[in-house]
């Protein structure tokens, strides 16, 4: 691969963390605001990874069918947040095949970084629970800088010093292709993941064919 930096989207990508982040909300959400009754599945989060923490929220309130003020929604997404940044670093996710032997070797050859859509913390969750740390170089979120997927992905290549041209951008959702695109750099599907992308895009079925890119 042509490349000096390869960026990874985390859910649907690296690792299938819906069932423990599921567990972790409705656990909140009962403690905090059991008169909702409100009930987090694993659907859910499939269809909600990926997308930004304001479009989750309405999400799962829109979807609950319950009147809660703004004031109450923002006040139990937030215990939900912080919630499963504690959940997850002790109970993980179900990491894909293949992924440490992946980012091992291509650690020798390129720098590495994750960007995601997620809440601060949620990826230093991910590498203190697999201990992948060692293998990646920088890591961006919108709960960090409050900025769309695709300018965190332009960002985190220029305070590497590199050029669009010089990174990818793996991820499995339209979104992840469609910030990619706006940042201008390279997009391989993870097919595996959540979502679907335009037909004809680069794409893997397995992580480790990376290795032979």
């Amino acid at each position: 691969m042509n490349k000096k930096m390869i960026l990874f989207d985390l859910d649907g990508t690296l690792w299938d963390s819906s069932k423990q982040v599921a567990e972790s909300w409705t656990e909140s959400i009962k403690r905090v605001a059991p008169e909702t009754g409100i009930v987090i599945t694993e659907d859910f989060m499939h269809r909600a990874m990926g997308k930004v923490m304001d479009e989750i929220k309405k999400m799962m309130f829109e979807e609950a069918d319950v009147e809660v003020s703004k004031e109450r929604q923002d006040e139990i997404y937030q215990a939900c947040s912080v919630d499963e940044i504690a959940y997850v670093t002790v109970h993980g996710g179900e990491v894909y095949p293949n992924v440490e032997k992946t980012l091992k070797a291509l650690s020798e050859t390129y720098r590495l970084g994750i960007v995601s859509n997620c809440q601060c913390g949620y990826i230093e969750a991910f590498l203190q629970y697999t201990g992948f740390e060692k293998y990646i170089s920088d890591i961006e979120s919108y709960g960090n800088t409050g900025r769309p997927k695709a300018d965190n992905i332009a960002l985190v290549v220029e305070r590497n010093g590199l050029s669009p041209k010089d990174a990818v951008y793996l991820g499995d959702t339209m979104g992840d292709y469609e910030s990619a695109t706006k940042a201008g750099v390279d997009f391989i599907h993870a097919a595996y993941g959540f979502g679907r992308v335009p037909e004809g895009t680069e794409q893997i079925f397995d992580i480790e064919e990376l290795l032979e890119r």
